[in-house]
């Protein structure tokens, strides 16, 4: 490819991040018009599905894509991937009710888990042999994906208010014809020596065990308690899965997640800092909105604009980032201080009382982002320079699985330990109650919700802080050498 395709190259596949994140997120703004359209007596019942299908779709197929990446070529499996994404998207606009709409949303998300994953492999194949700067295009492409996360809920809020909730799925359609049309025109990638074989049963274990690990978070303390016999069963059913999906990676010929990647020190590590990054970056996310909202009284569409400070601490770290690693600096030392920066960030964050003022929290939020800004992308870049050039894509997208599964679970512990914290802190009763309060009842009930949200914010700065710890124990590999 010439220089000139390799810039476009790279364009799409900023783009085509975008729109995979935006619509991870952007369905939390509209879901109440949506329900009232589709289904007024009991969408309001099935919203939690809505937002969830997505994500669950997403992150089953995440381990089957890195195989089929390393055995195809990541170009077809990208095409591919876009042509799913669309089609989904396309169904979810026309959909005519909550049910087709949750169907075509788990078919978008099939389509959506390749475009979050697939795309840093075609970034890596972007680059020329021994060229240094590739790990400059992997850190803005994971800075447009955090930033994607932040803005999803701004934008599908700013589409609902001024256009049908339609078009929050239909302008999905332009941009992704042209994503489509210019990489089968442009993208030349390297072509693998042999094509290999797909272990699906493996892959069907992966989607299972994820999908009942996923449910167990979305479900657990907030539909079913968490010593309900169907969150012990699914819990169960995860343990039994993730079992069975290890030793089908111990004996296939050709597995899906090989166990030996984890021999490789910095491959193992890396992963295990991406899932703790993942369970300090959805953690923090949720519950700044949750005090915003319940502590400070902040309207729900008011409260998501405090994720603008985080895209932007996200934006300008990453812009930074790409420029010093232009000059040479390393993968390690962003994932460094960028942990170490998020992990103060938590930490402030987690002194915020009921009378903190706004504006401390806006800093304290770009703070943050700034220092995911620095880790987002930058991991990527060290798992992809230790793993074997025909593991590219397996490692890609373990390294996004285990981030993924590690923001679920973050969201259902920190959710845990709020709950419990503010049981034994409160006037008694639920966190939805607080609205309904008044007087003293209300004030201490606001007081007791602060300090439980400090309590969550400090366990996100001890996770971010194991996480710093292991990163300084990370050893970055030499880049792979091109299988002959």
């Amino acid at each position: 490819m010439t220089p000139a395709r390799r810039k476009i190259g790279f364009a799409v596949c900023l783009a085509t991040m975008l729109l995979a994140v935006l619509d991870q997120n952007i369905v939390s703004a509209v879901t109440v018009p949506i329900a009232r359209e589709l289904d007024p007596l009991h969408g309001v019942d099935r919203i939690p599905w809505l937002i969830s299908t997505f994500s669950l779709a997403a992150t089953a197929a995440l381990p089957l894509y890195g195989k089929l990446c390393d055995s195809l070529g990541a170009k077809k499996v990208f095409l591919g991937a876009v042509t799913t994404f669309l089609l989904g998207s396309a169904l979810c606009g026309a959909a005519q009710s909550m049910g087709q709409l949750i169907a075509f949303r788990a078919l978008q998300g099939l389509g959506g888990g390749g475009l979050m994953s697939v795309t840093m492999v075609v970034i890596a194949r972007l680059k020329e042999p021994g060229e240094k700067g590739a790990g400059r295009f992997s850190g803005i492409g994971g800075l447009v994906a955090g930033a994607g996360m932040a803005l999803g809920p701004v934008v599908g809020g700013l589409l609902a208010d001024h256009a049908d909730w339609r078009w929050i799925f239909y302008v999905n359609l332009p941009v992704g014809i042209a994503v489509l049309v210019t990489s089968a025109l442009v993208l030349k990638l390297p072509q693998h020596g042999k094509r290999r074989r797909i272990d699906f049963l493996g892959a069907a274990l992966a989607a299972a065990f994820s999908t009942a690990l996923l449910l167990v978070t979305e479900w657990g303390g907030r539909d079913y308690g968490w010593g309900s016999p169907v969150i012990v069963g699914l819990t169960a059913g995860a343990v039994a899965l993730l079992g069975l999906f290890l030793w089908r990676q111990a004996t296939a010929a050709e597995p899906l997640l090989p166990l030996s990647m984890f021999r490789n020190r910095t491959l193992r590590t890396g992963f295990a800092v991406q899932g703790l990054v993942g369970v300090a970056l959805m953690g923090s996310m949720v519950y700044v909105i949750i005090y915003l909202q319940l502590a400070r009284g902040i309207a729900p569409a008011a409260a998501s604009l405090f994720m603008i400070p985080i895209a932007l601490g996200m934006a300008c770290s990453g812009l930074l980032t790409a420029r010093l690693a232009a000059r040479g600096w390393t993968e390690k030392t962003f994932v460094i201080s960028g942990t170490a920066c998020a992990a103060v960030a938590a930490l402030l964050l987690s002194t915020n009382g009921a009378d903190t003022g706004l504006w401390a929290v806006r800093a304290e939020l770009l703070l943050l982002g700034a220092g995911f800004g620095q880790t987002l992308g930058q991991l990527i870049v060290l798992v992809q320079q230790a793993a074997p050039l025909h593991q590219l894509g397996v490692a890609t997208t373990g390294i996004r699985f285990f981030q993924t599964l590690g923001g679920s679970l973050g969201a259902a512990l920190f959710g845990t330990v709020l709950a419990r914290v503010y049981a034994a802190r409160g006037p008694g009763g639920s966190t939805s109650a607080i609205p309904t309060l008044k007087g003293e009842a209300h004030t201490r009930a606001v007081d007791a919700f602060s300090s439980s949200t400090g309590v969550v914010f400090l366990c996100s700065a001890g996770v971010l802080a194991l996480a710093l710890l292991l990163a300084l124990r990370i050893r970055p590999a030499a880049p792979a050498a091109e299988e002959t």
